[in-house]
This record gives structure tokens, C-alpha cells and sequence, in this order.
């Protein structure tokens, strides 16, 4: 399997998955960690996957993403985007709202 495919096939398994340079609970950057925050904050469980530790996803994923920075987090296979993108979301309330109609509890 090629990387294109381990990504296609992380982001169809996990309704919510997060890409980050280390992990929710050791965030190796600020933009992860804010973003990191953010998603934990709603309460449901997500997947992520450390890109300094998978330097093949980190190479892969901003081509297959068109999306050319970290964090990405991804929700039902749509790419919902960066950390500005996640922090302001999560400041009007619309982030938990994604991600309870995403979690395998919710369905």
C-alpha cells in the first residue's frame, strides 16, 4: 500500500482525525497545540497521527489535502482545515457541534 492510499484509508476509518506534529497530550508545535485543545475541548474521542514521527505522511498529506500546513483536521473525510480555522470554529460553538455529529456515538 502507498502512503496515498495509508492516508485515504486513515481519514475513511476516523470519523475524526487530526493531523499533528506530536501527540494531543505532548503537542510539538503551538498551532498543534492550540488545535489539539480545541478539538479535546468538545469531548468525543478522536483519532490523530503524529507527522514528525510518519515523515512520509508529513511529505504526502499537504499534496493529497491541497492544504499546505499542520495541524489538518479532518471530519467525515472532509477536510475542515488549520488552526485559525479550528480555534474559530471552536469560539462560535460550531466545532462541538461538528464533532458530536461526527462521533460513533452520535449515530
Amino acid at each position: 500500500m502507498d502512503i496515498l492510499d495509508t492516508i485515504k484509508q486513515q481519514i475513511e476509518e476516523n470519523d475524526i482525525i487530526l493531523y499533528m506534529k506530536g501527540s494531543p497530550n505532548a503537542p510539538q508545535c503551538g498551532f498543534s497545540s492550540r488545535t489539539s485543545q480545541a478539538v479535546m475541548a468538545c469531548g468525543q474521542r478522536f483519532a490523530y497521527v503524529d507527522v514528525l514521527s510518519n515523515p512520509d505522511i508529513r511529505t504526502h498529506l499537504p499534496k493529497y489535502a491541497n492544504w499546505p500546513t499542520f495541524p489538518q483536521l479532518w471530519v467525515k473525510g472532509e477536510l475542515v482545515g488549520g488552526c485559525d480555522i479550528v480555534a474559530e470554529l471552536h469560539e462560535t460553538g460550531e466545532l462541538k457541534q461538528m464533532i458530536d455529529a461526527a462521533s460513533p456515538a452520535a449515530e
